[in-house]
């Protein structure tokens, strides 16, 4: 038995309000579920299209609307005009919670249920009614479920759904305001819409024969804000505890299209290649119901805290870009006072400039500490993540490296790198609701790399790597440099493609060039348009066969995915659409303005040469052997990155974000040099009187 209570949230569950749903989720498995289809609100409509389909799905026409909503005759259906061909909606009114099979035009997961039913319950009609329109006739009404001569019948489906609309209704009927916005419930009105889902909830199952599975999921949101809904399943396989899939790989959330691959797995049907989602797993706990609600609402403030901050954190950060860059054009523009003064403009600028570039990594950091249960979440979030950077920064001036051109950015790189690694390793919890991860709400990811996290995990591999040859090189080792660069790349091949770790499709194509160039120009070798190609058919190459491997599995992720695409002939549309989304991304301009001001930095700040007749790259580059690899990897990994991600030049961003700080710092840090060196007198001859012995000389010296 599937029961859709449409935006029932676990705030809503209680044991005084709502003993029905409390006593499942006490005697079941619970998870939030990430409702997200096609539209970052998911009307009811919507929701059961999906639950239908097993893939994201929406209503082709008209508005979102209630799938049970009245239809009297005269009236208009509120989901707009149908489709040319579809079946005429029926008149009168329609019960507000009916038994009822989920609807789609083309249901993967109806079909196969519908088989089922010819198998299990030997009717040619199926386990229940699979239509073209969302506004099919309905099925048994609730109220008549939990009589008797009717349990013998559904006993009789292997397969039921009903639809529970009250919290969605008292929406609807709270109406918007005068600016097209929905009305929000009162404390007072959601509570009592609530407790007459959990009354029609409780009629459902007292009406089930023994043994039935139920599932309850709140699939869709209300026209507010989108949430993490319930989920709760309760049955043989379903014990007390939490819920996973393999879709999600993060305990206690799974997602809306896992419900269909759920339902097919316990009839015993297979999956259709079409339905996307993973079968819920139950993860057994021994925490109590009244916890684990509480973690499952603390799940869903997290998300809702960073999806309020999370744009504007780009802005602030790329913000603070630009004022770093006006700090440093200033900080050259004064060089003419006393060398004091320059001195410690160099210095200041300096830090400031390393502080940046460990604001990304410290903003993945930030997920360690509960930030989103303070009072003012935005302000303690800034704070925390400013924080970790100060850490970072401290740390990597804290020894004697600091007087070094590369090694206060390789403390930086280095841990940015070795924490995102460990944390894809181990979970990917700290991806999860962060500024530069993913969230539930949007739900493009739940494991792995995403896009911008990649970005920085591939160009801080990449910084690293270079940085670190850079003692080998000076004793004129190059096997152990190249060998080196070896080493962190196939690691970061490794952390970024596995379908364990990263399952990154797009990042694998970036990072094998990217490092193979870093080994020909530490070993000292000429580079080429020509093997720069060689190199990115080695990188499809290998995430080809990785994707071939993940195919086999039981569970294949996207990478497998892919590959079983490739093979019916279906991947050139993965391709066309993820390029058409690259191209997309250029018109976001506030991604496109960032990347232009660093872009513009690099040329009139980085390369232009200033008053002291040099550029900051060209300083960095005579007083460190692997800044020009180091920089021109980096912006390597990052050019192909944004070529064959679907993010396009948000990844470049990213890019920039980590590597044009160091690359200020290290430049900088050259000037500071180069200023010392000039207030050093230099070494007098031995045999000049200059260099007799005597107070003066020993004063001087």
């Amino acid at each position: 038995m599937v029961i859709g209570v449409p935006a029932l949230m676990w705030s809503d569950v209680t044991r005084e309000n709502t003993p029905a749903l409390w006593g499942l989720t006490s005697q079941g498995s619970t998870a939030g579920l990430s409702v997200r289809t096609t539209r970052v609100i998911t009307c009811p409509t919507d929701g059961w299209l999906t639950l239908s389909a097993g893939q994201r799905s929406r209503l082709a026409h008209g508005d979102c609307a209630l799938p049970s909503t009245p239809v009297l005759p005269g009236q208009t259906s509120p989901t707009g005009p149908p489709p040319e061909g579809a079946p005429s909606p029926p008149a009168g009114p329609r019960s507000r919670a009916t038994t009822r099979a989920p609807t789609t035009t083309r249901g993967s997961g109806c079909s196969a249920t519908r088989s089922a039913g010819r198998a299990a319950a030997r009717r040619p009609s199926g386990p229940a009614r699979c239509s073209a329109s969302p506004t099919a006739p309905p099925g048994r009404p609730v109220r008549r479920v939990a009589r008797q001569g009717h349990r013998r019948r559904l006993g009789a489906l292997p397969l039921a759904a009903v639809d529970v609309d009250d919290l969605f209704r008292a929406y609807i009927n709270a109406g918007v305001d005068p600016h097209g916005d929905q009305v929000p419930l009162s404390d007072e009105g959601r509570a009592a819409a609530a407790k007459a889902a959990d009354r029609r909830v409780a009629q459902v199952v007292a009406g089930l024969p023994e043994g039935t599975t139920v599932l309850v999921a709140g699939l869709s949101d209300t026209g507010v804000n989108p949430h993490l809904r319930v989920a709760i399943a309760k049955g043989a396989a379903y014990g007390p505890g939490y819920m996973t899939s393999s879709a999600t790989r993060q305990n206690g959330l799974v997602t809306l299209t896992d419900l269909t691959a759920t339902t097919l797995k316990l009839l015993g049907v297979k999956q259709p290649k079409q339905a996307v989602g993973s079968a819920w797993r139950s993860q057994p706990s021994t925490s109590s119901a009244h916890d684990r609600v509480d973690a499952l609402m603390d799940e869903d403030v997290a998300a809702q805290a960073i999806r309020a901050v999370q744009t504007s954190f780009y802005w602030v950060l790329f913000a603070v870009q630009l004022v770093l860059y006006g700090i440093a054009v200033v900080a050259l523009r004064r060089l003419g006072g006393d060398r004091r003064s320059r001195a410690r403009i160099l210095g200041g600028t300096r830090v400031t400039a390393l502080l940046g570039g460990a604001a990304p990594g410290a903003s993945f950091l930030a997920g360690l500490l509960p930030w989103w249960r303070a009072e003012h979440p935005t302000p303690v979030l800034i704070c925390t993540v400013l924080g970790f950077a100060g850490l970072l920064t401290g740390v990597a001036l804290a020894g004697p490296w600091r007087r070094s051109t590369v090694v206060p950015g390789l403390v930086i790189t280095g841990v940015t790198a070795l924490v995102l690694a460990l944390d894809v390793m181990t979970g990917s919890s700290l991806q999860l609701n962060t500024l530069m991860g993913y969230t539930a709400l949007v739900a493009g990811r739940f494991y792995g790399f995403g896009n911008q996290a990649f970005s920085l995990f591939a160009v801080a591999a990449i910084l690293t790597a270079a940085w670190l040859t850079e003692y080998p090189l000076r004793r004129g080792n190059k096997a152990l440099a190249v060998a080196i660069v070896v080493v962190i790349g196939a690691f970061t091949v490794a952390v970024d493609g596995l379908p364990a770790f990263g399952s990154d499709f797009g990042g694998v194509l970036a990072i094998v060039p990217a490092f193979a160039m870093l080994g020909l120009m530490v070993a000292g070798k000429r580079m080429s348009p020509l093997k720069l190609g060689l190199f990115f058919l080695a990188g499809l190459v290998l995430v080809l066969f990785i994707s071939y491997l993940n195919a086999q599995s039981a569970n294949p992720t996207h990478l497998g995915r892919f590959w079983q695409d490739l093979v019916a002939g279906d991947a050139w549309d993965v391709v066309t659409r993820k390029f058409n989304a690259m191209l997309n991304s250029l018109g976001y301009w506030p991604y496109t303005l960032a990347l232009a001001a660093a872009v513009v930095f690099l040329f009139f700040v980085l390369a232009r040469p200033t008053r002291w007749r040099v550029s900051l790259l060209q300083g960095a580059y005579e007083k460190s052997l692997t800044m020009r690899p180091a920089v021109i990897c980096a912006l390597a990994v990052g050019v192909i990155g944004t070529l064959v991600n679907d993010s396009g030049v948000v990844i470049l961003s990213v890019a920039f974000s980590l590597a044009t700080p160091l690359m200020l710092a290290a430049g900088l840090r050259s000037l500071e040099l180069d200023l010392r060196n000039a207030d050093t007198p230099p070494p007098e001859p031995s045999g000049s009187p200059e260099a007799s012995t005597g107070p003066r000389s020993a004063e001087r010296r």
